[in-house]
């Protein structure tokens, strides 16, 4: 049973316990350590791993590059290396060798949930329970289960997102449409959209990540939210009739021409893009990209004429549900726990990061939610625009939350699904058949495990 796991992780460049005992890598149990450890004020260098790439991750990077300063002011010798990648080569390619060599850098951006469930399993991640206690923090987090594993924290969440339609308010005004209260209304505003020659969602798919957003919470309205936490246990399958209701609406709206044409072949910035031109009216997206339909460098004449809203139940009436996540953050490599200078660095980088000051800077530049325990009224002092107020709105207005499959399901699940998506979108199959290969799959994967 174990060299079947074990296979399963090979195969996805995830670590062996064979090249854990070659690297030595271990869990700490307690911070030691400081400033005036082994090496005095000899210099010294760590890395940060961050995946804030381009123009709409400016405001995250330069939040970071003063996290960076201040951590750098506070410890005698320290050098901090910042070492940017994109988050998909990160998550899927980079971090992942790096943990098969047992080598990761001593700062990462990582997933909570499976990633560092896994990276921790294998003694390759720093336990931060300790050093979260003696900062005082460990209890204001809105939630730390991405990153909780056999009860103990091995990584803290940047923000908390929601996912949701961005959409044009000027047309909708000059068109006099008004946010939909269910699908059926949202279908009707698409045909009008389409009707009058513009795109009614905009969307790349290049990266499958990205449609899946809008297949995701298709399914989880059509079956509900908690129908995607039984597929790695076997209590419900991909093929589930609501499932599959699910994703043929979103290949109805493939076939209905909802998308523009060639969206296998465009890349997220395109997405965005089509928007900004009023080439598309609506899009489906995270709220995280609210900084760039509020900076006018990016946005032009589009800004403060960006909206908000959740996708609406199928129903009028039914319960809201939203895709809600704190699963992205930074992870920190367990090797750090046997140098007390660098153990002491990753210690003062977060008390400088986790702070109600960068949270809230977080928001009110970039439009992150906080991670952190925040009072609604807190949040919306610091900022009156427009589209923060729709999105701090959709918050308030979500009945029931779920994360997003690829934090629930196995590493080859996910990429089973994001092949799927991608070939129901060119044509190449059906949601049904789609659904068929992915179920085949997660039997695999789950069988695996045992």
């Amino acid at each position: 049973m174990k060299k079947k796991g074990l296979a399963l992780l090979m195969t996805l460049l995830f670590v062996s316990s064979t090249l854990l005992s070659a690297c030595g890598g271990k869990t700490a149990d307690k911070p030691s350590g400081g400033s005036d450890g082994a090496g005095g004020n000899e210099p010294f260098e760590i890395t940060i791993r961050h995946t804030q790439v381009g123009e709409a991750k400016k405001f995250r990077l330069a939040l970071l590059n003063d996290v960076v300063s201040k951590t750098e002011a506070a410890v005698p010798g320290l050098k901090i290396k910042l070492d940017a990648v994109d988050s998909e080569v990160n998550r899927k390619e980079k971090l992942r060798g790096e943990m098969a060599a047992g080598k990761p850098p001593e700062v990462f951006d990582v997933f909570g949930s499976p990633d560092a469930g896994v990276f921790s399993k294998e003694g390759l991640m720093l336990d931060l329970t300790p050093i979260l206690e003696e900062l005082g923090i460990k209890d204001k987090f809105s939630t730390l289960d991405p990153f909780t594993h056999d009860g103990k924290i091995y990584g803290l969440p940047i923000g908390i997102s929601i996912e949701g339609i961005f959409y044009n308010k000027e047309y909708f005004s000059q068109k006099g449409l008004s946010v939909p209260k269910s699908l059926t209304e949202l279908e009707q505003i698409a045909e009008t959209i389409k009707a009058d020659g513009k795109i009614p969602f905009a969307q790349s798919s290049k990266d499958a990540w990205i449609p899946l957003m809008t297949t995701n919470n298709l399914w989880s309205y059509y079956a509900g939210p908690e129908v995607t936490y039984g597929f790695k246990t076997g209590e419900s399958k991909w093929t589930d009739p609501k499932v599959v209701e699910g994703v043929k609406k979103h290949q109805e709206w493939v076939e209905k021409g909802y998308f523009k044409k060639g969206e296998l072949g465009f890349e997220y910035a395109d997405m965005r893009n089509q928007i900004i031109s009023g080439e598309a009216i609506m899009m489906m997206d995270g709220s995280w990209a609210n900084s760039v339909f509020r900076d006018p460098a990016q946005a032009g004449d589009m800004v403060d004429k960006v909206g908000y809203f959740n996708l609406p139940p199928v129903n009028a009436g039914d319960p809201v549900i939203v895709m809600q996540d704190a699963n992205n953050g930074y992870g920190f490599s367990a090797a750090v726990a046997e140098d007390p200078r660098k153990l002491q660095a990753i210690k003062e980088f977060i008390k400088n990061m986790w702070t109600d000051e960068m949270q809230l800077r977080g928001l009110k530049e970039d439009g992150v939610l906080p991670a952190m325990t925040m009072d609604l009224a807190k949040m919306n002092s610091t900022s009156d625009d427009p589209l923060m107020q729709d999105i701090f709105k959709g918050v308030s207005e979500i009945d029931k939350s779920f994360p997003a499959f690829d934090a629930l399901v196995q590493a080859d699940v996910n990429t089973a699904v994001s092949l799927g998506i991608q070939q129901v979108i060119g044509g190449e199959l059906d949601a049904t058949k789609m659904l068929e290969n992915v179920q085949a799959v997660q039997e695999a994967a789950n069988a695996a495990e045992k």
